[in-house]
């Protein structure tokens, strides 16, 4: 990449509050004119990151460059970087044109002049009255707001006051426009609407987006550039091809659209083994190493023979309008696939080329469990059995009512039965006992590894489920154990908008 083209530049930045890191060392180059999408989870340390950047805050150790200076330490006011919050922000009592050009009456341009005595001075003036209108003029017309500005803020619907927003920022001619998910205060239509919109007119101006969001759409539809980040630190950078088609580990596999992800063994030279079957695949690891296997839905191939290795038996199937999205049991296994093709509910043939298999090395810093489901009790189905969860995680504010709908801080209830659910549970919070009847599963001892001052130990469950864990106990391979996690152990990520459940 070459120096010119970079604007933004963030090296080992960390920004801490007491004992806790935000953001954990990250670095990160941002070229000019790219619309980048810094994406994860409530928590991970996009909106931090988005805020080091503006000058909002400062990072307790590490630099930022723009355009090869820095400016870790430069106050907001002297940075060329202007931001759309998600809470707009406007003055009320003002109508659109003033709110636009609220920031252009206090600013001050320099202006060079000759004295009598020949000598050139630089001095500082306020921008005409016209100068402004013209600038003025020129924002709302990019966001399609040209005869509108003489309406009040408060007759405005949410776009139209987002789109002020963005005007009141661009009119100050940034080098770059941070964005922190500023959709959020939208309705879905609405949102979709916006998201072209905000694309069209990173075309038009062609300055430097950076935008922070939790929603994976918003990511792959807008971005040039997406920036996964997770606990603080980022997890991959590319394009919205590169992270949906060879994502570089479960987690963001799980994040960047809807996946089945396996336990696999490697059983030969790029030859797999999961679902019980041996497949060829394209990527290669050392024989009888235990992987993460991930397939995307539409790269489960259905049919109505019964030629196939992978035979199951479809439990549920919904429109989409323009694909089916399948629910197959295979064993004690679950996948999802999406197809063109309706086929009736009932036994099914299941083929998955090389091509549509991809290998990970095994996450071993936590347990991540994808497309568990709420049932109507609000426990959530993992492997063989169930675990209760708080599901008060997923909005911040939100409580339980006594009839076991979440309620969200606005009023609105939600029943979240039959919701997707991923669950990631540290490794030093799952307990073993060799009382099989102890805690939600049962499983067998496959690896114990001494790491020094602990053991790493992984167990399975009858249905091909792990449980990584650290412990000072000493397991031995085959023991068969009972496993328990504790509510306030596990993690929860809904998958889809919860909007979606809202009764």
């Amino acid at each position: 990449m070459a120096s010119e083209e970079v604007i933004i530049s963030l090296s080992n930045v960390v920004k801490s509050f007491g004992d806790f890191n935000a953001v954990d060392g990250i670095s990160l180059e941002i070229k000019r004119g790219q619309f980048v999408t810094i994406l994860g989870p409530s928590g991970c340390g996009k909106t931090t990151t988005l805020r080091m950047i503006g000058g909002f805050e400062l990072p307790s150790s590490g630099t930022i460059l723009l355009n090869g200076k820095d400016i870790t330490l430069l106050p907001p006011y002297k940075r060329p970087i202007n931001t759309v919050f998600q809470r707009y922000a406007l003055f009320p009592h003002l109508d659109v044109y003033d709110n636009v050009a609220f920031g252009l009456k206090l600013k001050k341009i320099p202006v060079e002049v000759t004295k009598r005595n020949g000598q050139v001075v630089t001095k500082m003036r306020h921008l005409s009255s016209k100068e402004i209108d013209e600038l003025v003029s020129k924002s709302l017309s990019i966001v399609d707001l040209d005869e509108l500005e003489d309406r009040d803020i408060t007759t405005l619907s949410g776009g139209q006051q987002q789109r002020v927003a963005i005007a009141r920022c661009i009119v100050n001619k940034p080098e770059i426009l941070l964005l922190d998910e500023p959709l959020g205060a939208l309705d879905l239509k609405m949102r979709k609407d916006m998201q072209i919109e905000l694309k069209d007119m990173h075309k038009k101006l062609g300055i430097t987006f950076i935008y922070v969001t939790h929603d994976q759409e918003e990511a792959l539809t807008m971005s040039d550039v997406i920036v996964v980040m997770k606990d603080g630190v980022i997890q991959q950078v590319g394009t919205p091809t590169d992270i949906y088609n060879e994502p570089k580990n479960a987690f963001v596999a799980d994040f960047i659209g809807e996946s089945n992800i396996y336990n696999g063994l490697m059983v030969g030279p790029k030859k797999v083994r999961f679902l019980g079957v041996d497949f060829d695949c394209l990527d290669d690891f050392a024989k009888d190493e235990r992987v993460d296997v991930v397939v995307r839905p539409e790269d489960v191939l259905l049919s109505s023979s019964k030629k196939s290795a992978i035979q199951g038996v479809i439990v549920n199937k919904i429109f989409k309008g323009v694909h089916y999205e399948y629910v197959i049991n295979s064993g004690k296994n679950e996948i999802i696939a999406k197809s063109t093709k309706d086929f009736p509910e009932g036994p099914i043939s299941i083929d998955i080329e090389p091509d549509g298999i991809h290998i990970m090395k095994k996450e071993t810093a936590e347990n991540l469990y994808t497309n568990c489901e709420v049932q109507k009790d609000n426990s959530v189905s993992l492997s063989s059995s169930y675990v209760d969860v708080d599901l008060t995680q997923l909005v911040k504010g939100s409580k339980m009512d006594d009839d076991g709908y979440l309620v969200l801080p606005n009023g609105k209830k939600h029943d979240l039965k039959g919701a997707k659910l991923t669950l990631e549970i540290p490794l030093d919070k799952i307990e073993l006992s060799d009382d099989t009847e102890f805690g939600q599963f049962t499983g067998r001892v496959i690896s114990s590894i001494y790491h020094g001052d602990h053991y790493q130990v992984i167990c399975r469950t009858e249905d091909d489920e792990d449980f990584v864990l650290e412990t000072n106990d000493t397991w031995n391979v085959n023991d068969i154990v009972g496993i328990q996690v504790n509510k306030k152990d596990i993690k929860i990520r809904l998958k889809g908008d919860i909007s979606d459940y809202e009764i």
